[in-house]
C-alpha cells in the first residue's frame, strides 16, 4: 500500500485560510494563584481555518481558548474582532466568539431544551426557531421538552453548541467537543464545521481526538506546559507528532496520509489496485 500511494498527494480538503485575522495572543500568560497554565503564547487565528489545539491534560488548551473569551485572568495581548474579551460586554462579544465549555452544563441554565434554544436567540438577536433548527439537524433525536439536565453527556454537548452557534460568531471555540457523542452526531459535527469556515469563520478547538484533528483540522498546535511547543498545517505536524497522529499517519509514516478514506479514494486511481 505505502508503495501504491508514492507521488499522489494527500488531499487538503479545500479548507484554505484566508488571511483575515480574526484573533491573535502576544505573550499570552494565563496564572491560576502561582501555577503558570499559559506561558507567553503569541499565536493568530484566520478566517477560513480550524485550528486543533492538542496536548496532554495540564498543558494549557483550555486555559487558552477561555482567555480567547475574557474568562481567564490573563496578562499580555489578547485581541478578538479587534475587541478585548477581558473587558468587552457580553452582548458586544457573542458575535466576535464564543466558547462551548467541556461541561456544556456552564451554559446551559433553562428549564427545558426546548427554552434553552429560544433563549438562545433571543439573546443573539438571531430569527426566532434557529437554535432549535440546528439542534434538529444535529441531534435529531433530542426531545425539546426534557430538560438539559436529563440529556447524555453527548446530546448536552450538541445543545451547547447550538446555543452558541445561533450567535453566528466568527469565531468558534469548542473544547472537547466529541467527548459523549456517537459516530452519527461526530460526522454531522464535521459536516457543521466544515460549512462554519467555508462560510469565511473560524474554528479553534482543544481535543485529545486524533480521528477528528486527521479529518478537519487544518493546523495543530501542540501545547507543552503552557507553551506552544508545535505550530503548522496538521500533515505537517501530526506525522512527526506520533503521540498525536491518527493510526493511517503511524502506518503509513513519513507519507503524509491522515485517514483511512482518503487512503481510499487514492489507491483506485494506482496501477496497482486497478490491476
Amino acid at each position: 500500500m505505502r508503495e501504491n500511494l508514492i507521488g499522489i498527494r494527500p488531499p487538503t480538503h479545500g479548507l484554505v485560510a484566508s488571511g483575515v485575522r480574526l484573533a491573535r495572543t502576544r505573550h499570552l500568560v494565563v496564572s491560576y494563584g502561582s501555577v503558570p497554565a499559559v506561558r507567553d503564547v503569541t499565536i493568530e487565528v484566520t478566517a477560513g481555518e480550524i485550528a486543533a489545539v492538542m496536548g496532554r491534560n495540564g498543558a494549557g488548551k483550555s486555559s487558552l481558548l477561555r482567555a480567547l473569551v475574557g474568562l481567564s485572568e490573563a496578562s499580555g495581548i489578547v485581541d478578538v474582532g479587534g475587541l478585548d474579551p477581558r473587558g468587552a460586554k457580553p452582548s458586544t462579544l457573542i458575535g466576535a466568539v464564543g466558547l462551548v465549555p467541556q461541561n456544556p452544563s456552564d451554559i446551559l441554565y433553562a428549564d427545558s431544551v426546548a427554552d434553552e434554544c429560544a433563549f438562545a436567540d433571543r439573546d443573539s438577536g438571531a430569527e426566532p426557531g434557529t437554535a432549535a433548527r440546528l439542534l434538529t439537524e444535529l441531534a435529531p433525536d433530542v426531545p425539546h421538552d426534557r430538560h438539559p439536565t436529563d440529556l447524555s453527556e453527548g446530546q448536552r454537548l450538541i445543545l451547547a453548541l447550538c446555543v452558541v452557534l445561533a450567535a453566528s460568531p466568527q469565531l468558534l471555540l469548542l473544547d472537547e467537543p466529541t467527548r459523549g457523542l456517537d459516530y452519527g452526531a461526530k460526522r454531522r459535527l464535521v459536516g457543521i464545521l466544515r460549512k462554519f469556515v467555508a462560510e469565511g469563520r473560524g474554528v479553534v478547538l482543544a481535543t485529545h481526538d486524533v480521528e477528528l484533528v486527521a479529518e478537519v483540522a487544518t493546523r495543530v498546535l501542540v501545547m507543552a506546559e503552557g507553551e506552544v511547543v508545535a505550530d503548522g498545517p496538521t500533515p505537517g505536524v501530526v506525522v512527526s507528532s506520533p503521540a498525536f497522529a491518527p493510526q493511517v499517519a503511524k502506518v503509513l509514516s513519513p507519507q503524509a496520509w491522515l485517514t483511512v478514506a482518503d487512503v481510499a479514494t487514492a489507491l483506485p486511481a494506482t496501477p496497482a489496485a486497478s490491476a
